[in-house]
């Protein structure tokens, strides 16, 4: 953890209201695996001398199943999705799906997302997406595309033009990637509901809650006050060691 420079501000509704964390570079030996990667190796372990198992025309008639007249799949045409490839709205792994294709908003996908995100994951149909769910699934457990998700479900599932995030909706998206990953996380959660001081999580807040579930340990004995996390991590820590139920 770098050292602290300069006195902490309390934190407010902007993205300015946090002080950053110094990020110390990494040198990688090789580079990280990607979803795409292992898609595509797979695709092509599977279909060496036959026909490519992605066909873009197949894949447009098929989005056309859920789309509106616009050319967009809306929330009514995202749930018949989701009865296609049997999963609930609600499930991670569309989370992990919307990502795939970087979907700009919540609930919603265009056609130019959906062509370029399936053909990305090798799917034209709702069975091939069903049979790949546990692998986007599964991806949550590297840490390398776990970050890449988190920090994609800032801007996925804030309201457009806002540069905050609700704490209602930050609830939904922690519980949906950390509740399984994080000893404390609903110790964070109860924080967030009790807190007064903070209305909204901005990017660093958002982006330092995962770093901070990863490198902290469970008994906060790692925690370095002086460190620069933001003062909303700080009172959690304060939250957490003055709970006798902890």
């Amino acid at each position: 953890m770098p050292a602290h420079q300069g006195k902490k501000r309390k934190y407010q509704d902007t993205d300015e209201s946090c002080t950053k964390k110094t990020k110390r570079s990494r040198s990688h030996t090789k580079p990280q695996k990607t979803i795409s990667d292992i898609f595509s190796s797979t695709s092509r372990q599977k279909t060496q001398g036959k026909t490519p198992s992605f066909n873009l025309k197949t894949c447009i008639k098929w989005f056309k199943e859920f789309a509106d007249e616009d050319n967009q799949i809306l929330p009514e045409g995202m749930e018949r999705l989701c009865k296609s490839i049997s999963v609930k709205p609600d499930d991670v792994v569309m989370l992990v799906l919307a990502h795939q294709l970087n979907a700009k908003k919540m609930g919603f996908f265009t056609l130019e997302e959906w062509s370029r995100g399936m053909q990305k994951i090798q799917c034209d149909s709702s069975a091939k997406l069903e049979r790949k769910l546990e692998v986007l699934r599964e991806s949550l457990n590297d840490s390398v595309q776990l970050k890449s998700v988190f920090r994609y479900a800032f801007d996925f599932a804030k309201e457009p033009g806002q540069r905050t995030m609700e704490l209602d909706t930050a609830n939904i998206m922690l519980e949906l990637l950390l509740s399984e990953r994080w000893t404390l996380f609903s110790k964070f959660q109860q924080f967030l509901k009790q807190t007064k001081s903070c209305r909204v999580l901005n990017r660093d807040q958002w982006n330092n809650v995962l770093e901070f579930s990863r490198s902290i340990l469970p008994d906060l004995s790692n925690y370095d006050f002086d460190g620069a996390w933001p003062v909303l991590i700080d009172d959690f820590v304060e939250f957490v060691k003055g709970d006798s139920t902890c």
